[in-house]
């Protein structure tokens, strides 16, 4: 047993201090990136592009401190997945790790089993996520609260997701209920060529429409009891008339 405790700990110890796996740490504003080569200047154009859309976010603290850990060659990206399991980009606490498979920073994006997510917005989607856990603290955050997954990460893409072609709610609709119209494996693609799964999309929606249309803050998005499928009825309504207008 007390070997036990001994691993455990010592597995927590990796898990929250990434630099005992890191050969390199840069420390630029509230950022501190590990990596093991050398730094991309192209990643730290991206990092502040992300950073500069969760500045939209009304749980956003400039004083928040995060390590960003890159997939270069350090065993903690494997570290994280074999602790969270498979992921593009995981985060906890004040952390994010990329985990996918491919991370290509001249053509912006992460990889996983085939698919490119836009990767400023999934650093964006990652910092919400620690911004959650700020605001809520360990108990309170998913997945211990067991939060709906269509609020916990539906605000995060909400955020994240602010091309000139995923701002407007009514076009967003359109693309949305196209795409499940036809066979999409489960996916939807955008404009820049980039990927999300269509039931991240969804929630994305439905929290546009929460915040946009019904005017909730994210305090109240949280707090309302009403169902996913009664939210997304309304939000077809909604559309519904706007088309017909």
């Amino acid at each position: 047993m007390v070997a036990g405790f001994f691993i455990f700990g010592l597995l927590v110890s990796f898990v929250l201090t990434p630099r005992l796996l890191y050969a390199n740490k840069t420390t630029i504003r509230n950022y501190s990136i590990y990596y093991s080569r050398q730094l991309n200047k192209t990643f730290l154009q991206e990092l502040e592009q992300s950073n500069i859309l969760i500045r939209s976010s009304e749980l956003y603290d400039p004083n928040l401190k995060i390590d960003v850990c890159l997939k270069d060659g350090s065993s903690y990206p494997d570290l994280i997945k074999f602790v969270l399991g498979k992921d593009l980009i995981s985060s906890f606490y004040n952390k994010i790790i990329l985990t996918g498979d491919t991370v290509n920073y001249d053509d912006n994006y992460i990889q996983l089993e085939g698919h490119k997510w836009n990767l400023i917005q999934m650093l964006a989607h990652a910092q919400v996520h620690c911004l959650e856990f700020n605001r809520y603290g360990l108990w309170h955050s998913n997945p211990i609260a067991n939060h709906p997954d269509w609020k916990w990460e539906g605000y995060p893409e909400y955020i994240a997701k602010q091309n000139t072609d995923q701002q407007n709610l009514q076009n967003n609709i359109e693309k949305l209920l196209q795409t499940e119209g036809r066979t999409n494996n489960g996916w939807i693609k955008f404009v820049d060529g980039k990927e999300t799964l269509i039931s991240f999309d969804e929630y994305r929606l439905l929290t546009q429409y929460c915040i946009e249309i019904k005017g909730m803050n994210f305090v109240e998005l949280m707090k309302d009891t009403t169902d996913e499928s009664a939210i997304r009825q309304q939000m077809i309504n909604w559309y519904n008339k706007k088309q017909r207008n």
